[in-house]
């Protein structure tokens, strides 16, 4: 349908000669035909043509936004977690810098 849309378009531009308003409005419809035509098989070829596919994208946006947020909460608390030990070193040494360490073994 869109295909023979296109190919009438043409035939009309092609028959006229050249100048005029009334070509660049037959030149602009076809370029929007094209572009429909072409935007349609892209989305055929990705196996989103269906009607099933705006659901799909959206759910593949939600898990995406889901793996991005766990990433995000993980790497916190790696963060954290090193942080703590890196203060639980640091303690350590003071502790041991005073001979604190000593006091609790006798």
């Amino acid at each position: 349908m869109k295909e023979e849309m296109l190919a009438r378009l043409v035939a009309q531009t092609e028959g006229r000669g050249a100048g005029g308003a009334g070509d660049m409005l037959a030149i602009r419809a076809m370029i929007e035909e094209a572009s429909e035509l072409g935007a349609g098989r892209a989305l055929e070829r990705l196996g989103l043509a269906d009607r099933r596919a705006q659901g799909d994208v959206r759910e593949l946006r939600e898990l995406l936004s889901a793996w991005r947020d766990a990433k995000k909460a993980a790497r916190g608390a790696v963060i954290g977690w090193a942080v703590r030990i890196g203060m639980a070193m640091i303690l350590l040494g003071i502790a041991v810098k005073m001979g604190l360490l000593g006091l609790v073994r006798a």
